[in-house]
Parts: C-alpha cells; sequence; structure tokens
C-alpha cells in the first residue's frame, strides 16, 4: 500500500495512492470506510488489525472513492509526526570531513515536527540563512512501541517507508558543535509522496536513490551502501528510548556527486528539488523565500 494524508474540499483526509490505466488516483479511505482513523498515526497506533482493514477497503473500494490526484493536496504521510531521528555520516562515501574510518557508532540527531512538509509544497527559506542545502535520505516510520528491541526482531516494528529531505542550513548547523537549529527550520523536512508498506519493499537495502536541482543530477547512491542497517538503527536507538507508532528515522544521505560538490551551490528561491527512491515514487519541492512577517 502507498498511504497518504490529504486534504480535499477543505477536510484532511486518509487515503492510498491508486495507478489505472488512465493514471494516477486517490482512494478516499474514510468514505470507503468511515470507522477507520482520518489520521495516519492513529492508525499505526490501532495496530496490525486497523491496516489490515485498510487492506480490505482498497481490494473491495469502487470508483466512486476515487480522486483524481491532481485534484487533491497531497500532505506529508505524517503531518505531526513523533520523534524525528536522523542518522549522520552513514554512507560510505559520506563519512565526514577529513575522516577516512568507519565509525563504530552511528551519529544520531534530532530534527523538530515543524520541519515537515508535504510533496509539491514550498521550502520556505528565511532571509537568516544563506547555505540551504540538500539531503536525500530514505525514511523509516515505525509502526508499533517498542523499548530494547533485538535487532532479529527490529523490521517488525517498522510500519513502511517514504523520502525525506533532511534539509540544512549549513551557516546555522556549523556555528556549534549541536546541528539542532541548522535542521530545524521549518518546512525543512519535506516527506513523502506516500509511506509504502514493507511488502511493497522486498529489501530496504537495495533501493536505488537520486536527488537532481533544476533537473541537475546532485546524489545518487543504492541504500546498500548504507553503513549502519535499519534493524541495527532500529535496536540501537530503541537501546535509549521507546519508539512509538509515528516516529521517523531517517537513514542518512550519501556524499554529493563531484561535480555537484566541486561547484558548492546552495539552493535559491525558484529551484526545484527532486528526490526519486525506488519503489517509493518521487519527492517534488520548489524553493521559496519567506516573507517578512
Amino acid at each position: 500500500m502507498h498511504l497518504v494524508t490529504f486534504e480535499h474540499k477543505g477536510q484532511v483526509r486518509l487515503g492510498a495512492l491508486v495507478n489505472k490505466d488512465d493514471g494516477k488516483f486517490i482512494l478516499d479511505i474514510n468514505k470507503a470506510e468511515p470507522t477507520l482513523p482520518a489520521e495516519l498515526i492513529i492508525l499505526l497506533s490501532s495496530g496490525a488489525s486497523a491496516l489490515e482493514s485498510v487492506v480490505d477497503v482498497i481490494r473491495s473500494a469502487n470508483t466512486t472513492e476515487l480522486i483524481p490526484e491532481g485534484d487533491v493536496n497531497l500532505l506529508a504521510p505524517l503531518p505531526n509526526p513523533g520523534k524525528i531521528l536522523c542518522v549522520g555520516y552513514n554512507y560510505l562515501d559520506h563519512i565526514g570531513k577529513g575522516n577516512t574510518e568507519i565509525p563504530q557508532y552511528p551519529n544520531i540527531f534530532c530534527k523538530t515536527a515543524n520541519t515537515i512538509t508535504g510533496h509539491r509544497h514550498p521550502i520556505i527559506v528565511p532571509q537568516y540563512t544563506q547555505q540551504v542545502d540538500y539531503e536525500a535520505e530514505l525514511a523509516v516510520i515505525i509502526g508499533k512501541k517498542g523499548y530494547d528491541i533485538p535487532e532479529s526482531d527490529a523490521m517488525s516494528y517498522i510500519a513502511g517507508y517514504s523520502i525525506f529531505n533532511d534539509v540544512s542550513a549549513r551557516d546555522y548547523q556549523n556555528r556549534t558543535s549541536q546541528w539542532l537549529l541548522g535542521k530545524s527550520f521549518d518546512t525543512f523536512g519535506p516527506l513523502g509522496p506516500a509511506l509504502v508498506t514493507p511488502d511493497e519493499i522486498p529489501d530496504p537495502h537495495d533501493l536505488d536513490l537520486k536527488l537532481s536541482v533544476n533537473g541537475v543530477l546532485k546524489q545518487h547512491t543504492n541504500t546498500r551502501n548504507m553503513i549502519f542497517k535499519i534493524p541495527f538503527l532500529v535496536s540501537y536507538i530503541s537501546q535509549v528510548m521507546t519508539l512509538e507508532p509515528g516516529d521517523i528515522i531517517s537513514t542518512g544521505t550519501p556524499a554529493k556527486l563531484p561535480e555537484a560538490a566541486q561547484l558548492k551551490l546552495f539552493l535559491k528561491p525558484g529551484d526545484q528539488v527532486e528526490i526519486v527512491i525506488e519503489k517509493l515514487g518521487v519527492l517534488v519541492n520548489m524553493i521559496e523565500l519567506r516573507e517578512n512577517s
């Protein structure tokens, strides 16, 4: 399933992306089955039986519940997630400036929930930063509560996967040793377009990942190049904190391609950022300048 959160006729609803011969559609799950939650985080918290009900709804849906994708406003699948936990330096080609050895432990940092925005929504850049950068990442969405999760069981705690852009203000990020402010400007966490359930992703460690700016390729890797794999990350983080449905673990970004790194160009108003991850879809966002309040 490709589960989405969308706005239609002034209402925020839970939906599923449906591909048909005549185009892409959104199935209004709440119209098809009004007893199901309208919020994805509540659906995940309701357990496996609720997700099974969604599967049944999708299978039995008729065309009256389908809305052309162009007629809805797609929001982030989780507009108000729980924890947003990010992994730094988790690709073999991107282990940190001056470092040559593989790290022993993952570098974990947080972004705040105000960063979340959706597919085709703008990344809004305030006047205070001139060094806004992109980071294409595979996001893991937690589906059930767990503490001190064994690595061997970790995959069973995952509700699905999505595309995440860990947008970063490098000038703020580099002011101190703590990255939080540079990572947490409003809209600096595009997520989407959907949460894709694990049954559609046989191996999350074998997904092609690309990021382009204005059609020019800037990052390209495969998730097989992660240093710390998903089961380890889930288990390791859960030794410290209880993971809850709707928490996000963003698994790190690869290095920029050599030509992109050499140019050292930051994002500017009018730029379009496109991230493609195999089997997950495409996440597109435009850069806009924030107007003075």
